[in-house]
C-alpha cells in the first residue's frame, strides 16, 4: 500500500475534511447532470464516451480475478467480453501479457479520481459516508463505510458493481487508461467473500465425493475470483468459468 486517505463528508453541513495524503478538490458535479444516473461525473449516456465503456470492458477481461486483492474481476468483471477462463483467473494486468502496471503513485491518484467522484455522488443523494482511499494488492481501492448505505449495494451487490463501473469510468476519463479499481460500500465485498468461501468449500467436497462436475449459480467476477480462489487452493479439484455475463459461472470438477 502506498498510502491511504479518509474524508468524511458530511452533507448535513456540506463540509468535508480529510486526513492523511493531501488530494485535490473534487469535482463539482456539472449543472446539466442527470441525477437519475445519480452520476457527478463520467456519466456513461455522454455520446462521446462510446469509446470509453468498450475499453473499460476490454480492460476488465471477465477474468475473475477480482480480487480486491481479488477480485476477479479479472480484472474484473469484465468483462470483457468474450474473454476466456484462464482470465477469470488472472487479474487484468496479468491478463494482459505482462504489460508494467501503473506505479503505486499512479494507482493512488486513480483512487483519489475515484473518491472525488463518490463524493460528489454522496452529495447528490445526499447520504453521509467515510471514505477511504489506498492502494491495496497492486489495486486502487475505495471503501465507503457509514449508515444506511444498503442502496448503494442493492441485491446480492448489484447495484454496487455497476456503481463501481461508473466509477471506473470517472478515473478512464480523466486518465485516458483503463483502470482496476476495486469500490466497496459498507463492507460488503468482505462478507461476500466470506459466504462464497463457505459455497466453494461446499463445492470442493461434493465434487470430490462424486466425482462429477459441479456447475454453481451465475456469479459476479468479484463472485467467481472469490469462489476461484478457495477451489484452486484445494487438492483434487479445479475450476473454470463458462457462459456469458450475466448468466456466467464456476463450474468445479475433479482434477
Amino acid at each position: 500500500m502506498s498510502g491511504t486517505c479518509t474524508r468524511t463528508a458530511d452533507n448535513g453541513d456540506d463540509n468535508v475534511t480529510e486526513t492523511s495524503a493531501p488530494h485535490t478538490e473534487p469535482d463539482a458535479p456539472a449543472d446539466d447532470t442527470d441525477t437519475r444516473a445519480a452520476a457527478p461525473t463520467g456519466d456513461p449516456a455522454d455520446g462521446d464516451e462510446g469509446a470509453a465503456p468498450r475499453a473499460t470492458a476490454a480492460h476488465q477481461a471477465d477474468t475473475d480475478a477480482e480480487d480486491e486483492g481479488d477480485e476477479d474481476e479479472d480484472g474484473d468483471d469484465a468483462e470483457d467480453e468474450g474473454d476466456d477462463d484462464g482470465e477469470d483467473k488472472a487479474e487484468d494486468g496479468d491478463a494482459e501479457g505482462g504489460r508494467r502496471g501503473p506505479s503505486d503513485t499512479e494507482l493512488f491518484a486513480q483512487s483519489e479520481i475515484a473518491a472525488d467522484y463518490i463524493e460528489g455522488l454522496l452529495d447528490i443523494l445526499d447520504m453521509d459516508g467515510d471514505i477511504d482511499e489506498l492502494v491495496s494488492s497492486g489495486r486502487p481501492v475505495v471503501e465507503v463505510v457509514g449508515g444506511r448505505l444498503q442502496n448503494l449495494v442493492g441485491q446480492r451487490g448489484a447495484t454496487l458493481e455497476a456503481l463501481q463501473e461508473l466509477t471506473r469510468l470517472a478515473v478512464y476519463r480523466q486518465t485516458g487508461a483503463p483502470s482496476r479499481l476495486l469500490l466497496d460500500v459498507g463492507g460488503f465485498r468482505a462478507g461476500r467473500r466470506k459466504e462464497l468461501a463457505g459455497v466453494a468449500r461446499t463445492a470442493v467436497e461434493k465434487v470430490r465425493e462424486s466425482g462429477e462436475a459441479l456447475r454453481l449459480e451465475p456469479m459476479s467476477a468479484f463472485e467467481r475470483k472469490c469462489v476461484h480462489d478457495v477451489v484452486n487452493a484445494a487438492d483434487g479439484v479445479q475450476s473454470e468459468s463458462e457462459g456469458v455475463e450475466p448468466n456466467r459461472r464456476i463450474v468445479v470438477h475433479p482434477a
